[in-house]
């Protein structure tokens, strides 16, 4: 008993010794410098953690590297963790040991293997830098401003804190190089759909799409993979003057696949006509004579364009916005946006077409004035304006009324109203005229008295009588001479002398004082005929005292007895 034990139990301790030393020795021999080891934590305390990696000496850690503090552990002794060995035994003693550079260089070892093996990482963009954006994907990767998504993207900070799936195109580790692409990713998605959508594209179709890109002559719509583009003219039935009045960059719509062509994957799209065009029942919903209200959408040099409703606009004329004002430009009246009142006056469905008038929503003036002026009657206005035709009068706002040059004087040759009025002079006149249909309200000065050439001028100026007048012009074949204040007559080239005259101007001056008879007078041509050579041999001259009151007096006299 006592040999067994002298001879086991020595014996037997050493041998266990030595295979522990030998198991240890072989275990530390197989630790290396800069490789990965598993340890497990057998002390943590206040700022550091003790590891065992197999070694004679134990590693420390910070407890900076766990990212935590020693009040905010969730390890504990007995925990395995992965280590990097950076130098097995310094001057001291001490094994020198890295989790946290364990971990990165296990992540470049999983970023390696990822571009080998053309798989996915996962990473956050932390910052915008030059030329594009820094991800961290457990170390710091660069990622392209041209690799962000499909299309560029113009605003790059908002990407910032945004998580995304990546894949590695560029891997350097010894330069601690890696770049990134999202938009490989979104390529390879937008092929499987793509392929998807070509499967089940049909004409006629309507689909889900999103706002993809805006132009000046339409949107481009992504249907899944494929683009299609809704051109501007088949947005809306209405008038639509931008795409983006009505649409954002990832709106999501509905769309109508108008046309599609395999062979180049083009695919033209609709959304009006997914609805019904306003225009198939138009006619019903707006006769003639139909009060409408609309919104002005465009301005012309001949009128405004009012929308009654989305995709049926009617056309007012410049002509039909006023009663009375006479309009140069629509703008004058109405602005692009303002909301007015209306009425139906035609439509014409075929050519699209609604003619509108604004005034017809009040009543017409015109239709009115022939019970407020009456034929006959007498007005007092104002002179607007002055032409070389006549002169307008004020009737009321936005009426005039036209007193023609022939109409301003029964006697007086007048070459130009201005020689006998002003704008602003106040005249009397007679209706003598009202054109509603036309809108012209004709006025007469000269009727306001008697027409002296149907009733004083035949008793006045009786053939053979002998009169004194004015040489008022000379033509090559006689001499006008006036008799009084409008009144003329004509001495005829051979009525000047009794000898014969080549020329008036050999005889006569314009302004001389002359002797004339009258010889002939016809009231319905308006003319007297006179002779000097005739009025030398009359003795019937001082006869004339009698009748030598004046025109006037005598025009005086007949308003007198009107009166």
């Amino acid at each position: 008993m006592i040999d067994h034990v002298e001879h086991n139990s020595p014996l037997h301790d050493e041998e266990d010794f030595a295979a522990l030393l030998e198991q240890q020795e072989k275990s530390e021999s197989m630790i290396q410098e800069g490789a990965i080891v598993r340890g497990t934590i057998v002390k943590i305390e206040k700022d550091k953690v003790l590891i065992d990696i197999g070694f004679k000496s134990e590693g420390e850690i910070s407890l900076r590297e766990f990212g935590y503090n020693s009040e905010s552990l969730s390890i504990k002794p007995g925990d395995q963790v992965d280590v990097l060995v950076e130098i097995l035994e310094d001057n001291d003693g001490h094994c020198r040991i890295s989790k946290e550079k364990a971990d990165k260089l296990k992540i470049w070892e999983e970023i390696s293997k990822a571009c080998e093996e053309d798989q996915v990482v996962e990473g956050v963009i932390v910052q915008r830098v030059k030329g594009g954006l820094s991800v961290d994907i457990g170390v710091k990767a660069f990622l392209p401003g041209s690799q962000v998504d499909l299309r560029p993207v113009r605003n790059l900070d908002k990407l910032i804190g945004q998580r995304y799936k990546f894949k590695v195109i560029k891997f350097n580790k010894k330069r601690s190089n890696i770049v990134l692409s999202r938009r490989a990713l979104l390529e390879e998605e937008r092929e499987a759909l793509k392929k998807d959508t070509l499967d089940k594209l049909q004409e006629g179709q309507i689909l889900d799409g999103q706002i993809k890109n805006i132009t000046d002559y339409g949107a481009f719509v992504d249907l899944g993979g494929i683009d299609g583009l809704l051109h501007i003219t088949d947005m809306s039935w209405g008038r639509i003057n931008h795409p983006s009045e009505r649409f954002n960059v990832g709106d999501q719509i509905k769309v109508k696949v108008l046309k599609f062509d395999s062979n180049t994957e083009r695919v033209s799209l609709g959304l009006k006509q997914i609805t019904e065009d306003p225009w198939n029942n138009a006619e019903r919903r707006y006769p003639p004579a139909t009060r409408v209200s609309g919104k002005v959408v465009s301005l012309t040099d001949y009128g405004a364009f009012v929308e009654i409703e989305e995709g049926i606009e009617g056309l007012v004329h410049i002509s039909e916005m006023s009663w009375t004002k006479r309009i140069k430009h629509p703008s004058k009246v109405v602005n692009v946006g303002q909301t007015v009142d209306a009425v139906v006056l035609d439509i014409d469905v075929n050519n699209r077409r609604i003619s509108l008038g604004m005034k017809q929503v009040e009543p017409n003036p015109w239709s009115q004035l022939k019970e407020k002026y009456p034929l006959g009657s007498k007005i007092v206005g104002k002179i607007r304006n002055i032409t070389d035709f006549g002169i307008f009068v004020g009737i009321e706002e936005g009426i005039d009324g036209l007193v023609h040059i022939s109409d301003i004087s029964w006697v007086q040759r007048v070459k130009h109203p201005s020689e006998m009025f002003e704008e602003g002079q106040e005249v009397e006149a007679i209706v003598t005229n009202i054109d509603e249909q036309n809108q012209r309200f004709s006025l007469s000065i000269k009727d306001i008295g008697p027409d002296p050439w149907s009733s004083h001028i035949p008793v006045r100026y009786r053939e053979g009588s002998v009169w004194q007048g004015n040489v008022k012009k000379l033509t090559d074949f006689g001499a006008f001479v006036e008799l009084e204040s409008g009144i003329e007559g004509l001495v005829h080239i051979s009525e000047i002398s009794d000898d014969r005259v080549e020329n008036p101007t050999d005889e006569l001056k314009e302004g001389q004082e002359v002797r004339v008879r009258v010889i002939n007078l016809d009231t319905e041509k308006r003319q007297i005929g006179l002779s000097i050579r005739q009025a030398h041999d009359d003795n019937n001259y001082a006869d004339q005292g009698e009748a030598s009151t004046s025109l006037g007096a005598l025009l005086r006299g007949h308003l007198h007895e009107e009166k």
